[in-house]
């Protein structure tokens, strides 16, 4: 059975009181803290860079930083990340010139290294470069906002990466982005998906323990299929 992971995303939270709030859904439940950083240039919004990332450490989170870059470029944003306290950190291969390079800079400053792919991205941007991707993130909605519906279509590039992860006899964790809810995470997780980004599905529920709990309920159905 996999280890299922609950990555809230941090996008759908009330910023005015985003410590507590960050607080609240890791005694909730959740594994890690999701970052969807946007730049207005690669995506169409713009969220927050790493003086968020490093108010949290310094608010006493010690719980992993799950930093998705919507950036483009992505090079100097890595180490600042990095330096803020981020655990993990994903680009877009159409972000960056170099794609190896990038995952170099991610895995020399310590941070676990991923690439996310978009809803049209192809599934050759991992040639060559998987032994160097600690995860990766499929997109299940477009890059830009929160609260969008799932993409169906997101369902065969997830066993089409978990193929390729289980091929390669990796640990490389399958992370999904996009529409995540209590009603389609066992259908997601049996695709492949092993980490779930969820927003507003539990920052915009009455009670986060419980929005939780029901996504490990349905996580260990999936496990039992």
């Amino acid at each position: 059975m996999r280890d299922y992971q609950i990555a809230p995303s941090i996008l759908a939270a009330d910023f005015t009181r985003l410590g507590a709030e960050v607080d609240a859904v890791l005694a909730a439940g959740a594994d890690m803290i999701h970052f969807d950083v946007m730049d207005n240039h690669y995506v169409p919004n713009l969220s927050f860079g790493p003086f968020v990332c490093q108010a949290l450490r310094d608010h006493g989170v010690t719980a992993p930083i799950d930093v998705h870059l919507m950036v483009e470029p992505v090079d100097d944003l890595i180490p600042e990340f990095a330096r803020a306290g981020a655990s993990r950190i994903t680009f877009h291969p159409e972000a960056t010139r170099h794609v190896d390079r990038s995952l170099e800079l991610v895995r020399g400053e310590g941070c676990y290294a991923g690439l996310a792919l978009n809803p049209a991205t192809p599934l050759t941007a991992l040639d060559y470069v998987m032994a160097k991707l600690d995860q990766i993130l499929v997109m299940s909605v477009n890059p830009g906002f929160a609260g969008q519906k799932f993409i169906p279509g997101a369902l065969d590039k997830l066993r089409d990466v978990r193929q390729r992860v289980d091929s390669a006899q990796q640990s490389t964790l399958v992370e999904v982005d996009g529409g995540i809810k209590g009603n389609n995470i066992r259908q997601v997780a049996t695709a492949g998906a092993d980490t779930f980004v969820a927003g507003s599905a539990i920052f915009g529920a009455d009670h986060y323990a419980r929005a939780v709990s029901a996504m490990r309920d349905e996580l260990a159905e999936a496990g039992r299929a």
